[in-house]
Protein backbone atom coordinates (compact mmCIF):
# COMPACT_ATOMS: atom_id res chain seq x y z
CA UNK A 1 0.00 0.00 0.00
CA UNK A 2 1.41 3.46 -0.74
CA UNK A 3 0.31 6.48 0.48
CA UNK A 4 0.71 9.66 -1.30
CA UNK A 5 -1.10 13.06 -0.63
CA UNK A 6 0.70 15.84 -2.52
CA UNK A 7 -1.04 19.33 -3.39
CA UNK A 8 -1.39 19.85 -7.44
CA UNK A 9 1.38 22.38 -7.86
CA UNK A 10 3.51 20.05 -5.96
CA UNK A 11 2.99 16.45 -7.83
CA UNK A 12 5.67 14.43 -8.50
CA UNK A 13 6.39 12.99 -11.95
CA UNK A 14 5.13 9.00 -12.58
CA UNK A 15 9.14 8.41 -12.15
CA UNK A 16 9.38 9.59 -8.79
CA UNK A 17 6.14 8.07 -7.64
CA UNK A 18 8.06 4.78 -9.16
CA UNK A 19 10.94 5.63 -6.84
CA UNK A 20 9.04 6.05 -3.73
CA UNK A 21 10.08 3.30 -0.57
CA UNK A 22 7.06 1.58 -0.41
CA UNK A 23 6.01 0.99 3.23
CA UNK A 24 5.02 -1.66 4.86
CA UNK A 25 1.28 -1.57 6.88
CA UNK A 26 0.48 -3.65 9.77
CA UNK A 27 -2.82 -3.42 11.59
CA UNK A 28 -2.53 -2.39 15.38
CA UNK A 29 -4.21 -5.81 16.40
CA UNK A 30 -0.98 -7.13 14.75
CA UNK A 31 1.05 -4.50 16.05
CA UNK A 32 -0.13 -4.81 19.67
CA UNK A 33 0.77 -9.10 19.42
CA UNK A 34 3.67 -8.81 17.57
CA UNK A 35 5.69 -5.15 18.47
CA UNK A 36 9.03 -6.40 20.23
CA UNK A 37 9.64 -8.29 17.06
CA UNK A 38 8.97 -5.53 14.66
CA UNK A 39 10.55 -2.91 16.57
CA UNK A 40 14.04 -5.31 15.67
CA UNK A 41 12.77 -5.56 12.02
CA UNK A 42 13.21 -2.26 11.91
CA UNK A 43 16.29 -1.61 13.99
CA UNK A 44 18.30 -3.85 11.83
CA UNK A 45 16.73 -3.25 8.15
CA UNK A 46 16.00 0.46 9.07
CA UNK A 47 12.70 -0.25 7.10
CA UNK A 48 9.73 2.05 8.18
CA UNK A 49 6.20 0.40 8.89
CA UNK A 50 2.77 2.10 8.99
CA UNK A 51 0.57 1.20 11.29
CA UNK A 52 -3.01 1.21 10.20
CA UNK A 53 -6.62 1.86 12.35
CA UNK A 54 -9.30 0.44 10.41
CA UNK A 55 -7.32 0.14 7.70
CA UNK A 56 -6.23 4.07 7.99
CA UNK A 57 -2.57 4.50 8.27
CA UNK A 58 -2.44 6.52 11.74
CA UNK A 59 1.71 6.30 12.76
CA UNK A 60 4.41 5.66 11.28
CA UNK A 61 7.76 3.48 12.68
CA UNK A 62 11.00 4.40 11.79
CA UNK A 63 14.27 3.88 12.82
CA UNK A 64 15.94 6.96 14.91
CA UNK A 65 18.80 8.40 13.25
CA UNK A 66 21.08 10.46 15.21
CA UNK A 67 23.97 12.29 13.75
CA UNK A 68 27.09 11.67 16.30
CA UNK A 69 28.74 15.13 16.52
CA UNK A 70 33.04 14.77 16.58
CA UNK A 71 33.77 16.26 20.03
CA UNK A 72 36.13 18.39 18.52
CA UNK A 73 33.64 20.00 16.56
CA UNK A 74 31.22 20.97 19.55
CA UNK A 75 34.26 22.25 21.06
CA UNK A 76 35.00 25.17 18.15
CA UNK A 77 34.17 28.45 18.92
CA UNK A 78 33.81 27.90 22.86
CA UNK A 79 37.54 29.34 23.74
CA UNK A 80 36.94 32.89 23.87
CA UNK A 81 40.06 34.75 24.27
CA UNK A 82 43.60 32.90 24.60
CA UNK A 83 46.58 35.30 24.80
CA UNK A 84 50.08 33.81 24.88
CA UNK A 85 49.11 30.52 25.81
CA UNK A 86 53.09 29.84 25.61
CA UNK A 87 53.67 31.93 28.88
CA UNK A 88 54.39 30.01 31.86
CA UNK A 89 51.79 30.31 34.62
CA UNK A 90 52.84 32.62 37.62
CA UNK A 91 52.31 32.31 42.09
CA UNK A 92 49.52 35.27 41.13
CA UNK A 93 47.97 34.25 38.41
CA UNK A 94 46.12 31.63 41.06
CA UNK A 95 43.57 32.70 43.21
CA UNK A 96 43.83 31.40 46.72
CA UNK A 97 40.69 30.07 47.91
Amino acid sequence: MVILDYDDHMKPSSEEIQETQVMETVSKTEFKAKALELFRGIEQTGESKIITDHGKPTLEIRKLLQDKPDPLTLLRGTVVKFETPHDPVGENDWDLA
